[in-house]
């Protein structure tokens, strides 16, 4: 979907208030997602729960193809349908409900560039760990990708899967990054956000904003993400604030724990 039609997607969803009826899709979780769509999924769910909405999370094997953008979460809100967490955020928006109304616009400007840091670092270095490690990708992603459809489907698709990831990595180098090199960068982004946090319970004030939503998507995930080297994970226990921030956001905005 273009941005044209997401605009106008938005804009004739303003009119109507939040349905009850509102549901998140999204593959099996246990059985199905991979580490970069579940980072993606949570993000867009503490997001919904920290505007305070109500939605339920649906389950679908052909979630990708449901979506209008190919890519999971999505939300059906009525007739609408909104795949992603920025243009969700962009909707949401529109229908009145906003975690940055109180931020100035320097602050705004400063949220946006640490949501592009984490988009361009942390999003691109899952995909590198989830299908071009070689022992991830044929113990964990393959597997999980496939596992719901019949032979020869179970193993094509995860292969063409994988040949788009590398595809879109090497467009902008990361496929030729070693490991070490992608744990670097994920330790440097998450520097950058440990600096940024201090001893705060959000990154920007007293209230959480889509960032601490998108950040915790991305660090929860990594730290309940059993995968062959524990490489991600290692990195994120290094910075305590940030272990501690996704234990308060857990705690705060979900009632149960996560299972992965």
């Amino acid at each position: 979907m273009s941005l044209v039609e997401y605009a106008l997607q938005a804009t004739l969803g303003a009119n109507e208030p939040w349905p009850d009826d509102v549901v998140l899709f999204q593959q099996y979780q246990v059985e199905q997602i991979t580490l970069p769509d579940y980072a993606q999924v949570l993000a867009v769910e503490t997001f919904l729960h920290m505007c305070g909405l109500k939605f339920r999370v649906e389950q679908r094997t052909n979630a990708e193809e449901m979506s209008p953008s190919g890519k999971v979460p999505f939300i059906q809100v009525g007739p609408y349908l909104v795949s992603e967490f920025e243009p969700v955020v962009g909707f949401v928006n529109t229908k009145g409900f906003t975690l940055t109304k109180n931020m100035s616009e320097t602050d705004r400007s400063e949220m946006r560039a640490y949501m592009s840091m984490i988009d361009s670092i942390m999003g691109n270095a899952e995909l590198y760990m989830a299908w071009l490690n070689p022992d991830i990708a044929s113990e964990v992603t393959k597997p999980r990708y496939g596992c719901s459809y019949p032979w020869p489907l179970n193993w094509v698709l995860p292969w063409r899967k994988q040949r788009e990831v590398k595809a879109k990595l090497k467009a902008n180098d990361w496929a030729y990054k070693s490991i070490e090199e992608v744990c670097e960068e994920v330790k440097i982004c998450c520097l950058a956000l440990s600096e940024r946090l201090e001893k705060k319970s959000f990154f920007f004030g007293d209230s959480p904003t889509e960032l601490d939503a998108m950040v915790f998507g991305h660090l929860f995930t990594i730290l309940t993400t059993i995968l062959p080297g524990g490489h991600f994970t290692s990195v994120v226990k290094e910075f305590s604030n940030l272990a501690q921030f996704c234990t308060r956001i857990e705690d705060k905005y979900f009632k149960l724990g996560f299972e992965q």
